[in-house]
């Protein structure tokens, strides 16, 4: 049986861990971060998806390694298995990550459909493996009228809901439609000094972060159970 703790007899010993700082100021490596792109519409002139292309241009400079997902032809969750080609692309990309970027247009005061079913076809858990536990994540939306948040602060909501560390800051477009010249780049406006600034900040978390997820996520509930109970329960609950 566990030794408990006298004075704080609900602690399990030898699950109980005081904070290691050497853990929190080890040596960050010198590997490039990797962060995925998602974008919330398939117009042919998509913005959000032009928003995320400057995205993944200022965090190319900054030492990233980026790839973006096209949703075209994903199909709507549950609508098909997991073995669907774009659902296997997009889980794969979900692995390989170290933080992602989402961007969405606001649609009806909401992020669109096809931004949710893209994070609604990664799962919290993969045989065991939580995809997205503890990676980074910077949200940011266009709004097709007056500047709005509502689309970003949800996805702040399912950022968390999916255990990823999303940073303070974020981005919202105004009359996005302003904002892009005919070469379909954004024009020099605070809109796009802001967008830069967000991935200032993503990548200087990502490489705090990227190299100490497993101890930043580690946790006393978690090392309270044996590791087939642990597999069964996260196994469940991406039912």
């Amino acid at each position: 049986m566990s030794e408990q703790i006298s004075d704080i007899p609900n602690l399990v010993a030898d699950c109980f861990r005081e904070t290691d700082k050497s853990q929190l100021t080890a040596p960050i490596a010198e590997t490039a971060p990797k962060i995925l792109l998602l974008y919330g519409s398939l117009r042919a002139r998509s913005f959000s998806r032009l928003a995320a292309e400057e995205a993944a241009r200022i965090l190319n400079r900054l030492g990233a390694e980026t790839r973006i997902f096209n949703p075209s032809g994903l199909p709507l969750p549950d609508d098909a298995d997991a073995e669907h080609p774009k659902v296997r692309e997009l889980r794969d990309l979900a692995t390989w990550c170290d933080g992602m970027v989402w961007s969405s247009p606001e649609r009806h005061g909401a992020m669109t459909g096809i931004m949710k079913a893209q994070i609604d076809w990664i799962p919290q858990a993969m045989q065991g493996v939580r995809p997205t536990q503890g990676k980074t994540l910077a949200v940011m939306q266009v709004c097709g009228g007056s500047q709005s948040f509502n689309a970003v602060n949800q996805m702040r909501i399912l950022g968390r809901w999916m255990r990823m560390v999303t940073i303070p800051n974020q981005s919202s477009v105004a009359k996005a439609w302003l904002e892009f010249d005919d070469n379909d780049r954004m024009k020099p406006s605070s809109y796009y000094d802001r967008i830069v600034d967000v991935m200032e900040e993503l990548m200087k978390f990502t490489y705090l972060l990227k190299d100490k997820r497993d101890y930043f996520t580690d946790r006393y509930s978690e090392r309270k159970e044996t590791s087939e109970e642990f597999r069964k329960r996260i196994d469940q609950r991406s039912m």
